[in-house]
């Protein structure tokens, strides 16, 4: 019996692990079909290139990633559209929700039940907004200061070393050029995106830190979202 009781927990885990990868890979495909509505060839579009970048990395299957441009110029198919949404959670935090949808309808009572049912709630356009900036975020795999310094030669607003590389802060604008220049210069980029990053940071305390865990996973588990950030620190 003690056998098959660990197979059966090993078949459970690998079913979580398996249903987690489903939703990585559904999230990227929508970014995706979103991405190719501006051209289905990555060497002129360079918001597909950074996105099949990102699919490649989390060994999605190339069937899956053809679908998702094929996705964009079927016009027999939903048309994807990009929703931002704005909230509030336990202490306060400012919480900023990208979504990749086929129907908004869904997905909007999908992204504010997943709040009121883990002490979040909506809130209006533009109050939340204006408490973060739009920047370019790109990672590369290297550490120590030349590659401090080739980032900023690079055009990099800031650059800080973390556990696994550099992270690289950009201009919104810039975040294209300046990952060209990274590469250009030999670093390795893992990512590169247009992040939300927090003005200023709340406060969240021992008692709060577990609900406000719990509510953006609930967010994050949802199939249409794409992003999620927060200034809770």
């Amino acid at each position: 019996m003690s056998g098959h009781s660990k197979w059966a927990t090993t078949k459970r885990q690998k079913a979580i692990v398996d249903a987690k990868r489903g939703a990585a890979f559904t999230k990227i495909a929508n970014q995706i079909a979103i991405a190719a509505r501006s051209g289905g060839d990555p060497t002129m579009n360079p918001t597909l290139a950074m996105v099949l970048e990102k699919a490649r990395k989390a060994n999605m299957p190339k069937a899956n990633i053809e679908r998702a441009i094929a996705r964009a110029t079927d016009k027999s198919a939903a048309a994807m559209i990009e929703e931002t949404y704005e909230a509030y959670g336990p202490a306060g935090i400012g919480i900023i929700i990208e979504v990749a949808t086929d129907n908004k309808n869904r997905t909007m009572p999908e992204v504010r039940n997943a709040l009121s049912k883990n002490g979040g709630r909506m809130a209006d356009p533009g109050s939340v907004m204006f408490q973060f900036a739009r920047k370019g975020v790109i990672e590369i795999a290297e550490k120590g200061e030349d590659a401090l310094m080739t980032a900023l030669d690079c055009g990099a607003e800031d650059a800080n070393e973390g556990e696994e590389g550099i992270e690289v802060i950009t201009e919104a604008t810039d975040l294209m050029k300046v990952r060209q220049a990274l590469i250009d210069a030999g670093l390795s980029v893992d990512n590169a995106e247009l992040r939300y990053i927090a003005n200023t940071s709340v406060p969240v305390s021992e008692d709060d830190a577990e609900k406000v865990d719990k509510l953006l996973n609930a967010i994050d588990d949802l199939d249409d979202v794409t992003n999620v950030f927060t200034n809770a620190e």
